[in-house]
């Protein structure tokens, strides 16, 4: 098939429509007319090196595998009000640091890297006192993840190497998912530890794999 390039094509005629993957090949008994059929919202395959699908997609690990799993499970542990819980005036709570979450990541990627009109305010993500209940939060964190994925999964080459304006800074798209992959999980880090401050006890996250001794 020409042009194998992952997308699904279609051969229509007035008898029989017949959906085949590029990769096979098929004799057909009319003049098949070859159409591309691409999801909404971008092509299928954005033109990228394998690294740059590997850096991609470990950061969509990172940020949507790991981090948003550990900071559900610590909230889940607090009650409502030790959400809000601060250990100083001059320290956060685990509620303040999901909302600056929201904020980073729709900034930086979603808006930043992926065009989306958003006007943050970033002083009232260390302002808020809540209580804003942990289902919201939750909810706002997960789909906050959830669109940023998605530019993730869309960004090219072009869209990595180029300049962005974001925050004041000029990145590259390289640098800034580097920024919010390293935010994400320094801030997890802070919720954990708030976590097990008022806990009082191992949350045994941790789970080293089994290395098995080499056969004799």
């Amino acid at each position: 098939m020409p042009g194998d390039s992952g997308a699904l094509y279609v051969y229509k005629s007035a008898q029989r429509r017949v959906a085949v993957l590029p990769t096979q090949h098929i004799h057909l008994p009319f003049r098949p007319r070859l159409i591309s059929i691409r999801p909404r919202g971008g092509p299928v395959n954005p033109k990228r090196t394998h690294t740059a699908s590997l850096f991609l997609a470990n950061s969509q690990q990172m940020i949507a595998k790991q981090s948003l799993a550990l900071i559900v499970k610590s909230l889940q542990q607090l009650s409502e009000e030790e959400i809000w819980w601060r250990p100083n005036a001059a320290s956060n709570s685990a509620g303040n640091l999901v909302l600056h979450l929201c904020g980073n990541v729709r900034q930086w990627i979603i808006a930043g890297l992926g065009g989306a009109e958003f006007k943050r305010d970033r002083d009232s993500e260390f302002a808020e006192r809540g209580p804003i209940a942990r289902k919201d939060l939750v909810a706002r964190l997960r789909r906050t993840v959830r669109d940023a994925c998605r530019v993730l999964a869309k960004l090219s080459d072009d869209s990595l190497a180029r300049k962005h304006s974001i925050q004041g800074y000029n990145v590259t798209g390289v640098e800034a998912v580097f920024h919010v992959t390293e935010h994400f999980g320094y801030h997890t880090g802070q919720i954990i530890y708030i976590t097990k401050l008022t806990r009082g006890y191992d949350l045994r996250y941790t789970r080293l794999p089994v290395v098995k001794p080499a056969a004799e």
